[in-house]
């Protein structure tokens, strides 16, 4: 005797209404989200006499590019090239990324799809330590980092940035949503090795994850200053180097903003190119 199921989909009743509510709140909601974008970027175009009217215009009105030029005048008197410091910041972003996503997924892979003493403890201890701020690791990281021998080096800003535990969080969360077990064991019937399962499988299927744990370590990591690790001038960073010429004073207003620009770009970049895929992980792990 056969069984047939049927599924009964539930179908969801709108308003026009309703509809119009919902999009009114969003659209009031998205303008406040993006109303200190805009102010920072029109200030950047704003020439000196337009940053201190009073009251504060929103929107610039004689749009310049003399910020921009000043600030490019002041990194070329700088001591240290520009460039070494923007070298710094671009091994700090390339290592630690590449470092935390490869660790973040062989670390997670074993707490969705395999069995262990402690499992559910260990699981435990790496949520609750999302809710500790980097400042409150500070000086036993500064003590370990001491004793190591690894002041005045990379791999103080490296090996830490590895170790963030929001990236094993969000990929075990979306190996358990997405990576089936019957896979998992199809591919051990054919052969396959425990490894060649996780690189040639698993990483595959949970790349909207790593996707977005690489945008999050880039947003992290550019705007890394360095100064609890790194004091030795040519190895710093280049938000440090920028920073410093924003303290000039209040005259480097103008260029001030475009220090901010700049540096709020690049993961604004790669947070465009890359956002389907955040959406799809922040859905499937429930941070949403």
């Amino acid at each position: 005797m056969k069984f047939k199921f049927q599924i009964r989909q539930k179908q969801i009743s709108r308003s026009f209404g309703g509809d119009l509510f919902i999009s009114t709140i969003l659209l009031i909601a998205g303008l406040i989200t993006a109303l200190p974008l805009v102010f920072m970027i029109s200030s950047a175009f704003k020439p000196l006499n337009e940053l201190w009217l009073f009251p504060p215009q929103f929107f610039v009105r004689n749009p310049t590019f003399q910020n921009f030029i000043d600030l490019f005048v002041l990194m070329g008197e700088s001591w240290v090239p520009m460039s070494r410091y923007l070298f710094n910041t671009m091994v700090l972003v390339v290592a630690g990324t590449g470092g935390h996503i490869i660790l973040a997924s062989m670390a997670a892979y074993p707490l969705a799809k395999h069995n262990f003493y402690f499992k559910p403890l260990l699981f435990q201890v790496i949520v609750l330590s999302l809710m500790f701020t980097p400042q409150v690791t500070a000086i036993p990281n500064y003590l370990t980092m001491s004793t190591i021998g690894w002041i005045d080096n990379y791999m103080a800003l490296i090996v830490p940035a590895w170790a963030m535990s929001l990236g094993v969080f969000l990929m075990r969360q979306f190996m358990v949503a997405m990576v089936p077990d019957e896979l998992l064991e199809a591919a051990e019937v054919d052969g396959a090795t425990e490894w060649g399962i996780f690189w040639k499988i698993v990483m595959p299927i949970v790349k909207p994850a790593w996707l977005t744990l690489m945008i999050f370590s880039v947003q992290q990591l550019w705007r890394e200053f360095g100064t609890r690790f790194i004091y030795t001038e040519q190895l710093k960073t280049l938000p440090y180097a920028l920073n410093q010429i924003i303290w000039g004073g209040l005259a480097r207003q103008g260029v001030a903003y475009a220090v901010m620009l700049l540096m709020a770009s690049v993961p604004i970049i790669i947070f465009l190119i890359n956002q389907s895929k955040v959406v799809e992980t922040m859905s499937t792990s429930g941070l949403d």
